[in-house]
């Protein structure tokens, strides 16, 4: 598959452009590669895709960041798919096109009548855990607020009691049909929405709006292993649909907070060890914190600053095999700041050893800065 093109490119603007500039230029590509003004021809529709793409991106703030940092490789990660084909645009952007071209209700440019059943939007939630819970899985109970049917007209929008009649706009066809220069746009009728029929007294309850907002609590489970940027899916859990058609998703959308004492990469975590000149000199075994507990840990004689030892399985799990990773400690050597006679006695016998010749700390430092003071006299 070749590459795709860089969403700017498509859209012919610089990557400093703001809202506004992206979507004139959107406007601008959507008008001359549509379909209807364009037909049987398959170049035009593929820039006419190409360009809804771009716009879908590069108009939610969200994508947009993701995919300024990380390219396409990053929207792939996140679970951006693209789209399918012309019909697949006009689902996904119904909204936009009635923005575009200046009237209400989605876009089904004579593909897709919008009075039948209708799925419900899908819902986002971001929620933050713990890299212990990341690493052990866990229960988390979430509250969001989202749209529900009202209960007083049981969704139809509609006073209790009234019955709909046919809307005067459509003519009860439920969509209406514009022309604008060599287009000719069907759309969703926008005083019934495309059901072809209205009430004329709306419910007191949701405003004639048939859905009404509340709190919901919800159970999720987090598998061992995920990281940030993963996504949990929840069936059925999203916006409700309309005309009897099915509800969206809920999508959880993860974010592991960072550790004070361990850093991840991959399977695999990272922490710093700070190990005394006896025991990185001479080798020792000690005890060292891991994300679950302690384990022990060999330090070989003459060990640097920086080296890396591993600790096998003692990572995150893997989310595809559960296997676990490594946990690397870097070796850092701890200098003491307070010695005792007897301390300073046997490093000075120690560096006469190899040769060297040492002052004590404190008598070094004050020559040193008296020497700065008479110097700048």
């Amino acid at each position: 598959m070749a590459d795709k093109r860089d969403y700017y490119e498509v859209l012919g603007v610089a990557k400093t452009a703001d809202a506004k500039e992206i979507k004139k230029a959107y406007r601008k590509l959507a008008l001359e590669f549509h379909p209807d003004r364009n037909p049987d021809d398959k170049a035009a529709e593929a820039s006419f895709k190409e360009a809804a793409e771009a716009y879908e991106v590069l108009s939610n703030d969200e994508k947009k960041d993701l995919y300024d940092r990380f390219g396409h490789a990053g929207l792939n990660r996140a679970g951006h798919q693209g789209f399918s084909g012309v019909d697949d645009i006009f689902s996904a952007f119904g909204d936009m096109f009635s923005d575009l071209f200046g009237f209400g209700g989605g876009m089904g440019g004579g593909r897709r009548g919008q009075s039948g059943p209708r799925r419900g939007g899908d819902v986002r939630y971001d929620l933050a855990i713990t890299l212990e819970e990341a690493l052990t899985g866990a229960t988390k109970e979430i509250r969001l607020k989202r749209a529900e049917p009202c209960e007083t007209c049981d969704g139809s929008g509609g006073k209790p009691g009234t019955k709909p009649v046919a809307c005067r706009t459509c003519g009860g066809r439920g969509e209406v049909i514009q022309q604008q220069a060599f287009l000719q746009i069907r759309t969703s009728c926008p005083t019934c929405r495309g059901q072809g029929k209205r009430f004329e007294e709306a419910c007191e309850g949701c405003r004639g709006r048939r859905t009404i907002v509340k709190e919901k609590k919800l159970t999720v489970s987090i598998p061992k292993g995920v990281s940030t940027g993963q996504r949990l899916r929840l069936q059925a859990e999203g916006e409700p649909g309309l005309q009897g058609g099915p509800p969206g998703d809920l999508y959880v959308f993860l974010g592991v907070e960072d550790h004070e004492a361990f850093e991840r990469h991959g399977d695999d975590l990272a922490r710093r060890l700070e190990v005394s000149f006896a025991a990185a000199a001479m080798g020792a075994e000690v005890e060292v914190d891991t994300l679950d507990g302690t384990a022990d840990l060999e330090i070989p004689a003459g060990s640097q600053t920086g080296d890396l030892l591993r600790l096998t399985g003692q990572g995150m799990p893997s989310l595809r095999t559960g296997r676990r990773g490594d946990l690397l400690v870097q070796v850092w050597l701890k200098t003491p700041t307070k010695l005792t006679d007897r301390q300073k006695e046997l490093l000075k016998e120690f560096a006469a050893i190899e040769g060297e010749q040492v002052k004590d700390g404190r008598e070094a430092w004050g020559k040193k800065l008296f020497n700065k003071l008479r110097d700048n006299k």
